[in-house]
């Protein structure tokens, strides 16, 4: 045996024992499941919601609001793109009309586009040199985000959602942890994410590739036909999880285009509650997904009708207590952060305590519409879902950048809460009438 085959050999035996930590659940998986997803979840909204500021304390507040923007904003509008909407599809089709290896040559072919989209922006938009060199990097990282997502998809769909906590879990704190390193030790928010790019490159490999080849039950074979009718199956989920994400994130367009990179920043540092609460509403949201879908697909109208009040129950329960503490609590903490932030940034944050609160309240809508959408998709009502966002893509465009001219933060966080509240009554509307519908339609046979 050559040397070539015993490095092989022992790369293989590596490997597969690093599979096999991995995979490992122990005695109880239900239980490994809701944790390494809580995990997951946890891992990468707190990374979201301190990123922004921590940039903000290390390299001052143009670059936090480059990167608030290029990491939050306009990267992740890229990772819509790259991601085209498809979790909620894969993860609820349990009958395997689509192999794994349909999926995953799909998304080589959105996160192409999604690369290409957002070079062409950048070209196009007048910012400087450093700026678009900064968010190119971003879009990278984010595209790649956007590319583990269907191995993260598949892992849930294969019954293993621990793997897909734990690979949220390790890729994020390898990536983020490179990049603060970076930061810390170059003192170039360029360099640092270049190297989170390369993190990120490595924690697919490690957390998402490696693992998936070592379950039973995933299908890699693929058919570009398949390709095309996946495309054709899903466009308007995604276009509808595109516009979302606009009409989510117009107030940081308007602020980017009509006032400076610091206000980025500070807008950013204040939207974090909506992490926080999209977080609280998630750990009650994935685990029951599979359940809500057999409930649905059996015909189980009334089953499906309580799971989903109940969870409306709790995840209003949850926006309530958020709003309280934001009312009560909200002010010292801004005073806190902007203690941690340093001189210079008195007043910066506490000024907006108000904006603070309409965030909490826009945050609360969007927990209980993310509900209803995931009813709706499972519901296959993929038109419903498209007008709704059309619709409210529509007043996002035009009221977003009015209230930003005229009111600054406060106008942006105002419009926020509106267009969260409009857009979370009509998913509630929809989706009861669509179980009233079906429920009617059964009673007439």
């Amino acid at each position: 045996m050559t040397e070539r085959d015993h490095r092989e050999k022992h790369m293989a035996v590596m490997t597969e024992r690093w599979a096999a930590v991995l995979i490992r659940t122990g005695p109880n998986k239900e239980k490994k499941n809701i944790f390494w997803n809580m995990a997951g979840s946890f891992c990468y909204a707190f990374a979201s919601m301190v990123l922004s500021f921590l940039v903000m304390r290390l390299a001052g507040e143009d670059d936090g609001g480059i990167f608030s923007f290029g990491y939050s904003t306009f990267g992740q509008q890229m990772f819509i793109l790259a991601y085209f909407g498809m979790r909620p599809f894969q993860i609820t089709d349990g009958g395997q009309e689509y192999r794994f290896g349909d999926y995953v040559h799909h998304r080589y072919v959105t996160c192409g586009v999604a690369l290409a989209a957002g070079i062409s922006y950048l070209l196009l938009s007048g910012y400087t040199a450093r700026k678009a060199a900064v968010l190119f990097l971003l879009v990278c990282y984010k595209v790649a985000d956007g590319f583990a997502d269907v191995y993260e998809s598949e892992f849930q769909r294969n019954g293993n959602l621990h793997l897909t906590g734990k690979s949220n879990t390790f890729r994020t704190i390898l990536s983020v942890g490179t990049f603060l390193a970076a930061l810390v030790g170059s003192g170039s928010l360029l360099a640092a994410c270049g190297a989170a790019v390369g993190a990120q490159a490595a924690g697919i490999l490690l957390f998402d590739v490696v693992i998936l080849k070592r379950l039973e039950g995933v299908d890699y074979a693929w058919n570009k036909d398949r390709i095309g009718a996946l495309t054709c199956e899903t466009s308007l989920l995604f276009v509808s999880v595109f516009l979302d994400f606009y009409i989510f994130s117009a107030a940081k367009y308007a602020i980017d285009a009509y006032m400076n990179d610091a206000a980025s920043g500070y807008f950013n540092i204040i939207f974090m509650p909506t992490s926080v609460i999209n977080l609280a509403a998630g750990f009650v949201i994935r685990p029951v997904l599979t359940s809500l879908t057999d409930m649905w697909n059996e015909k189980r109208f009334g089953d499906f009708s309580k799971k989903l009040l109940g969870i409306s129950r709790i995840i209003g329960a949850l926006s309530i207590l958020a709003l309280v503490l934001a009312a009560g609590l909200g002010r010292p903490v801004l005073w806190v952060l902007e203690q941690i932030l340093g001189s210079g940034y008195e007043g910066k944050l506490t000024g907006s305590h108000v904006p603070f609160i309409l965030i909490v309240m826009g945050g609360a809508c969007y927990g209980l519409l993310n509900l209803h959408y995931y009813a709706l998709v499972i519901m296959r009502r993929q038109k419903a879902i498209f007008g709704i966002y059309l619709v409210l893509t529509g007043l996002a465009a035009v009221m977003a950048p009015v209230f930003v001219k005229r009111g600054g933060i406060l106008g942006a966080a105002a419009v926020y809460l509106i267009l969260m509240f409009v857009m979370a009554a009509g998913f509630v509307g929809w989706t009861w009438a669509g179980i009233a519908n079906a429920g009617r339609s059964r009673r007439g046979r």
